[in-house]
């Protein structure tokens, strides 16, 4: 689809894909959640915005792609379930796909329930007297509000059935999001000239902070705002801002020799 737009250009969007084994009654129902970006980014570092997607076509994609993807794993085994599923499915396989999450906070929101999302919320789990548990959900056929009892070995099955194997990844970053590319050297060049102040603010050792781990070290717990005057380090005087710099030099040296 991206490709469409201009193939001399390469124009490559940004996909966080989330893998879910689970459905609304705890039951077996692989599914991927996908964030795609609304643009998409060129060899030449030009951005394009993407307004419209064909469904049509994303539906005959995903089927595509995931019975050629199984048919190189499994062999030739896999070739009459392939063909029944092209038969039983002539109009691709299903894709619900939301409208635009263009609005930031609505974004975050979004991606952050999916990325940490449990095989169920404590909220769900109406009671358990030692023997059964009870617990609801929202169909997704047609919303309707639905209470299920069951033993608790078996609620218990349900539950584990869940655990990834060690090391196996549940989320990945594809396109602009994917890691170690060449081209992403360039990236920066298509923020906007008004956001570039915020972007320099990212390499700040008290943004940094703040980003990462959620509290502003200068914010004092009585609610005032503390003065930076010295550091230490080694029983020495040190500049903060020089600190902070040669850390980082050393990480990004890590990264890039990974």
């Amino acid at each position: 689809m991206f490709f469409k737009q201009n193939k001399s250009m390469n124009f490559t969007p940004g996909f966080i894909m989330v893998l879910h084994t689970f459905g609304r009654d705890l039951k077996w129902n692989p599914h991927i959640h996908c964030l795609i970006s609304e643009g998409g980014y060129s060899d030449n570092g030009f951005w394009r915005n993407t307004r419209h997607f064909n469904y049509t076509y994303l539906l005959n994609a995903f089927r595509t792609a995931l019975l050629n993807e199984m048919d190189s794993k499994i062999g030739p085994s896999f070739k009459r379930v392939k063909s029944r599923c092209y038969r039983d499915h002539k109009d691709g396989f299903y894709v619900y796909a939301k409208p635009n999450k263009c609005d930031p906070k609505t974004a975050i929101q979004y991606i952050g329930r999916y990325l940490g999302r449990p095989v169920i919320a404590t909220s769900r789990i109406d009671s358990y007297d030692g023997d059964f548990v009870t617990f609801h959900y929202n169909r997704h056929e047609d919303d309707a509000y639905v209470e299920e009892t069951l033993p608790v070995m078996e609620f218990i099955e349900r539950l584990i059935r869940h655990i990834p194997e060690k090391h196996f990844k549940m989320i990945r970053y594809g396109g602009i999001y994917a890691r170690h590319r060449e081209i992403d050297k360039k990236l920066y060049r298509i923020i906007s000239r008004e956001k570039h102040r915020i972007f320099r603010s990212f390499n700040q050792w008290r943004t940094a902070i703040l980003s990462a781990f959620g509290y502003d070290p200068l914010k004092c717990e009585c609610g005032t705002t503390m003065l930076f005057l010295e550091l230490y380090f080694n029983h020495k005087r040190v500049s903060l801002e020089e600190l902070y710099e040669k850390v980082m030099s050393r990480s990004r040296g890590k990264r890039s020799s990974a």
